[in-house]
């Protein structure tokens, strides 16, 4: 097991309070931050999340906590001194050296140098750190910023340039927490975290993603120290076949670790519509694995994840708000909500010219179930069989 990091409650910019009600970790750092206009995270996302749940008025007095931005030391937890320095170095000079670009994978076109290089994933980095605080004693927390899942200690890797969710397991333990059920339902293997806690009996890790998907890691073979459970999952997987991996892998996973906390990432980017996956789930599969965990530990941390369609991650991360607070999804939006959807524009897809009117006047998708499969059933059985 990794000691604890008595650091980690020193090192950020606001102290802890206790949660009575589930709390939403936002930041206004992602409002207008972009990777650049041909990349996939050029759209916006936590913002329209924000926009949507006030123009919903499903947030009470206190249940928005402002984000805030983890300092190096607190980084140092899991990454590199020599890395933070480089990422924030990037960020005063707006670019990197050939010899820091090969060090660490940054100014590249997945991991570009943007105005808010370190800030953006340092605060993230931040409210994953203080959700882990928060939750000492208990309580339910939405941190749609995090969710970065890919980052290695030295170095950038797939958009990500930090690893909140480690950062937030090791945050957990800090204060004191220390058997957590990591859960992965993002289109692309978490193998940051894995890299991070597979050899740790104390983390259960279980991840659905897509076959054959970069980072083409997440075998169904990879075991670590026996607490580690990936299921690679073909293209079109369907709203069915996930309550069924929901139903026969994740939920009785979880009851035999009994763990103090859970930890989701709930990436959107397996939902049909998004363009850098072929898995075919509508959020409804998403809050059906959020309402589900929510009762099996004291703890639980969803956080946000891949998305590339701007209406789809909005849409799906308010509805996990709603269903963490045990609101209703109306069949059709508010005015006001209806609007920070129509004020959305997605450039440089084609999916963005002519969005079907449902992208705008509502959160549900219509369910997309369909028949199990034969090889997921198959993989599931030789998960079980472990």
């Amino acid at each position: 097991m990794r000691p604890a990091d008595p650091t980690l409650a020193a090192t950020l910019d606001r102290a802890p309070t206790a949660a009575t009600a589930p709390r939403f970790i936002g930041s206004e750092v992602y409002r207008g931050s972009s990777y650049g206009g041909l990349h996939p995270l050029r759209i916006p996302r936590v913002p329209t999340v924000i926009d949507l749940i006030r123009a919903m008025f499903w947030l009470a007095p206190g249940q928005y906590v402002s984000s805030p931005r983890a300092k190096p030391a607190a980084l140092a937890a899991w990454h590199t001194p020599g890395y933070i320095a480089a990422l924030q170095q990037a960020e005063r000079d707006g670019e990197v050296s050939p010899e820091v670009r090969a060090r660490h994978n940054l100014g590249t076109a997945s991991n570009p140098v943007y105005p808010e290089v370190f800030r953006r994933p340092a605060t993230a980095a931040g409210g994953s750190i203080l959700a882990g605080q928060l939750l000492r004693d208990g309580g339910v927390i939405h941190s749609p910023g995090g969710g970065t899942h890919h980052g290695m200690p030295d170095r950038a890797n797939g958009f990500c340039y930090l690893n909140d969710p480690v950062l937030a397991i090791l945050s957990l333990r800090a204060a004191g927490v220390h058997r957590v059920a990591y859960v992965d339902i993002d289109a692309h293997h978490p193998d940051g975290v894995e890299h991070a806690f597979a050899r740790d009996e104390e983390v259960l890790m279980i991840s659905v993603h897509e076959e054959r998907r970069w980072p083409f890691t997440g075998a169904l073979e990879e075991a670590g120290a026996g607490s580690v459970f990936n299921l690679p999952v073909p293209r079109a997987f369907n709203d069915t076949e996930m309550r069924t991996v929901l139903e026969t892998l994740i939920l009785p996973r979880i009851d035999a670790f009994r763990p103090e906390a859970i930890v989701l990432q709930c990436g959107s980017d397996a939902v049909e519509e998004d363009p850098l996956s072929r898995l075919s789930l509508s959020n409804n599969a998403h809050w059906e694995v959020v309402a589900a965990l929510r009762p099996l530990s004291p703890r639980y941390l969803v956080l946000g994840g891949g998305g590339y369609n701007p209406w789809s991650v909005g849409r799906l991360w308010a509805g996990n708000w709603a269903v963490l607070n045990g609101l209703k999804i109306p069949e059709r939006l508010p005015e006001a909500a209806e609007a920070v959807l129509r004020g959305i524009a997605w450039r440089g897809n084609s999916r963005g010219r002519n969005p079907p009117d449902h992208w705008f006047t509502t959160l549900r998708d219509v369910p997309r179930e369909g028949a199990v499969r034969e090889e997921v059933r198959d993989r599931l059985a030789r998960l079980a069989a472990r």
